[in-house]
């Protein structure tokens, strides 16, 4: 199957929102907590047919940050879960998202797993923790105004370019602006290609809040299976949608 689909065009860089782990339990009638260790299997079979089938990049929606506001334990319970497998895995990871928001434990784990696996190229896992896409657009925008300003600021100094007299120190100078390309090179993923498909598992047709920047020109595949259940097959006819409408979205992205 993997054959024929390299007839056609790849995808380099697939995203999941892995929804549905704690339905999946109450349907398996599970204890708590258990649908995310079947989501973390899916994620591991998932990982190696994309690996076989020749995707570099794989971008999974681990923990919003608005997964704080769930019951503690339920939060305490993914998180240890997460603790004990980042640290065995094999591929090259990347944990991003605003880590300062982890406890301790989570983020120095996180820390040891990215130099761990800093020297495997095969495939990169990049890991979205404590994120959400407005909190990264929002940071973005707070980065690149410091720098616009330590950059007029330096100016002043220096007796080049702005040099208003009476312009205080709170006010920007009239001719400096923020450019789109200022704004996403402070970006969490700024060195990485836009995903080519996002897969939101359960049904949804929503990006939940997940690299909305980023996913302008993209093929959404929203099946009706929970996380836990995604399997192979999905994997073959989100690609399969992705090359029928590949030429379409490439020309678009030229046009921007």
């Amino acid at each position: 199957m993997f054959y024929i689909l390299s007839v056609g065009p790849i995808p380099s860089h697939i995203a999941f929102v892995m929804d549905g782990n704690r339905r999946y339990a109450k349907k398996q009638k599970l204890v708590a907590g258990a649908g995310h260790g079947g989501g973390l299997f899916a994620l591991m079979s998932m990982l190696k047919n994309c690996y076989e089938l020749g995707v570099g990049l794989v971008t999974v929606y681990a923990f919003s940050i608005d997964n704080f506001k769930r019951w503690p334990q339920e939060v305490q319970s993914v998180m240890e879960l997460m603790l004990e497998k980042i640290e065995g895995m094999e591929l090259r990871v990347y944990f991003i998202g605003n880590l300062k928001l982890l406890s301790e434990p989570i983020r120095l784990a996180a820390e040891r797993a990215m130099e761990a696996t800093a020297n495997n190229s095969k495939v990169v896992l990049s890991i979205r923790m404590a994120y959400t896409s407005t909190n990264e657009i929002l940071i973005a925008a707070q980065k690149s105004c410091k720098e616009e300003w330590e950059e007029v600021r330096g100016s002043r100094t220096s007796g080049f370019g702005c040099s208003l007299i009476g312009l205080e120190d709170t006010e920007l100078c009239p001719n400096e602006q923020i450019d789109l390309v200022d704004l996403e090179k402070h970006m969490y993923m700024s060195v990485a290609p836009d995903p080519h498909i996002i897969i939101h598992t359960s049904g949804e047709t929503r990006l939940s809040n997940f690299l909305l920047w980023q996913s302008s020109h993209m093929q959404l595949y929203s099946p009706s299976e929970l996380w836990p259940e995604i399997g192979f097959w999905h994997l073959v006819w989100s690609v399969l949608n992705f090359q029928q409408n590949y030429f379409y979205l490439n020309r678009i992205r030229k046009q921007i």
